[in-house]
């Protein structure tokens, strides 16, 4: 597909949903009809390989559902899944969808307290955890009366099902009613940089929509190996994980152990993966190694969660041959914006709208604005791949709408030639002296610096500024902090962006405070300078 041939095909899409969907009957048991098609490839942290074919997976998760019709289970409950990246991990998400249960997944970097708050919230009828996490529920287990069921992978404990033992027993063949397009089908958590997180609701035609980001963002094929690095508990596992690379019946690649820059590149050297997607901090730390030792059987690299730094997506290039497509969405969303394998890349930007989506930036009044000028981020109407709304939060549901525009919170602007370029949340931008400042320009110059592993910019309250731009940084290794190198990197930004941009104060710290989900907790730093701020002007 060349550029014409896309934008002919955005202003000719139509979605077409079909009054009952299944993501488990209608696409997974449809590659199943070949035997030999090869769905996961898993690897432990300690070596081990497992290999399914979707065959495999289709009749595992039939006897799943099962499992959790015979406990009591039913249509519409939810129930919450803690599992790490192994493979039953994706045949409880099948089984789930079978049984037409509302799956909201959880990570495994939650706390005892993070799980009975999810299981109030959501309501729960039933937990699905392993035994690495299973401490953690037994301790929430008191916070959490609405539990009715709790099941466990990989061992045996008083008041648990066994996994294992369950599935031995269980019926081969599971048949129920057909699930509606618009029937409830999975409860994402955000990540909850204010307060506790929402709960985003999404229905069946949701995993269709996904077709889209295998397509036109994974550029996925039936015969590639696909790596995702995402959690199991985050939507980014959906994209990647799940429905966009089934949808065209790609193989999965799994890897069970934590991330490490240096064992990832391994692994990609190791195996034929043909196509993989890390979040931005993965590649600022990839680009780290010396990337030239290593070949790759790599084609087509994608990156999602926070905008990437160009000086990133140059270097992994020179490095690799392959270009990285970032792309935009949230959890309310599927990939909205993406850099399509069809377009020629803009480094820095977002890319270009997803078919079957009208996107634009539009101002307080949910007007559209020209191009170059900033505002929100907004999606028309309905689409499918649009939440169903925050659970059982009509009013906070209502606060997303101006007029007919969804509104994501996220600033961008869009140049004259219909790419969109990410300024930062709405919260996060930068008011200074009248200056608006985006802190993702201020980030990227800094992380091109040799010296820097990574950044996060917030605004710091000034008397006489009102706020400046305060960078908090984390060094690369052998390089010290110093009153030089501070100096240093505010004269390197005032080089790469505007002068008026650089950050006047610059804090090193060992690591950036992050969200589970790995995304920089700016928030956190604001507060902490506003409460220094306090103090300071409450002395003598």
């Amino acid at each position: 597909m060349t550029i014409a041939s896309y934008e002919d095909y955005y202003r000719s899409f139509r979605w077409e949903i079909p009054e009952h969907f299944n993501f488990a009957t209608d696409i997974v048991d449809r590659h199943a009809a070949d035997p030999a098609r090869m769905a996961l490839h898993s690897l432990d942290a300690q070596g081990r390989e497992e290999k399914f074919t979707f065959a495999a997976l289709s009749g595992l998760s039939q006897r799943f559902a099962n499992v959790l019709a015979g406990l009591g289970l039913h249509r519409g409950d939810v129930v919450l899944v803690i599992l790490p990246r192994i493979p039953a991990w994706q045949v409880v998400m099948l089984g789930l969808l079978r049984l037409g249960a509302v799956a909201a997944p959880g990570a495994t970097l939650l706390q005892p307290k993070d799980i009975a708050y999810r299981t109030q919230l959501s309501e729960a009828k039933a937990i699905i955890t392993d035994t690495e996490n299973w401490p953690k529920v037994e301790a929430a287990r008191k916070d959490a009366p609405g539990l009715q069921q709790f099941i466990l992978v990989g061992a045996e404990q008083p008041g648990w099902v066994s996994y294992e033992k369950a599935m031995q027993s269980a019926a081969a063949n599971f048949q129920a009613p057909p699930t509606r397009s618009q029937e409830p089908a999975l409860l994402y958590f955000t990540s909850g940089t204010t307060g506790g997180p929402k709960m985003v609701l999404h229905c069946h035609a949701y995993t269709l929509a996904h077709r889209l980001t295998g397509e036109f963002w994974l550029d996925l094929r039936p015969d590639d190996l696909h790596w995702n690095l995402s959690d199991t508990g985050w939507a980014k596992a959906a994209y990647s994980t799940l429905f966009g690379p089934w949808h065209p019946g790609a193989n999965v690649f799994s890897y069970g152990g934590p991330f490490d820059p240096k064992k990832t590149l391994e692994l990609l050297q190791q195996y034929p993966i043909t196509t993989f997607c890390a979040p931005p901090t993965a590649f600022r730390l990839m680009v780290k190694e010396d990337l030239k030792r290593y070949r790759f059987s790599l084609r087509h690299v994608v990156a999602a969660g926070e905008p990437l730094n160009p000086e990133v997506i140059e270097v992994w290039k020179e490095a690799t041959g392959t270009t990285i497509y970032d792309g935009y969405g949230q959890t309310e969303t599927i990939i909205a914006v993406c850099n399509h394998p069809s377009v020629p890349v803009r480094p820095g930007s977002m890319g270009k709208p997803m078919p079957g989506h009208e996107i634009a930036i539009v101002d307080a009044e949910g007007r559209e604005l020209p191009a170059d000028e900033e505002g929100e981020i907004a999606i028309k109407g309905h689409p499918p791949s649009l939440f169903l709304g925050y659970w059982k939060e009509p009013g906070l549901t209502a606060g997303t709408r101006r007029g007919p525009w969804y509104v994501t919170g996220d600033k961008a602007c869009r140049d004259g030639d219909g790419y969109y370029w990410f300024v930062g949340r709405a919260d996060d931008v930068i008011i200074s002296a009248g200056y608006r400042i985006g802190p993702f320009e201020v980030e990227s110059a800094l992380v091109e610096h040799p010296a820097v592993v990574e950044a996060a910019v917030v605004a710091s309250p000034d008397e006489v500024r009102g706020h400046i731009v305060k960078a908090f940084v984390v060094l690369s290794k052998g390089c010290t902090a110093s009153a030089e190198l501070v100096r240093e990197l505010q004269e390197h930004v005032k080089k790469t962006t505007a002068p008026y941009k650089y950050p006047r104060e610059i804090e090193f710290l060992a690591e950036l405070p992050k969200t589970i989900s790995g995304k920089i907790r700016r928030v956190e730093l604001r507060k902490r300078e506003m409460d220094k701020r306090k103090g300071s002007s409450s002395k003598p």
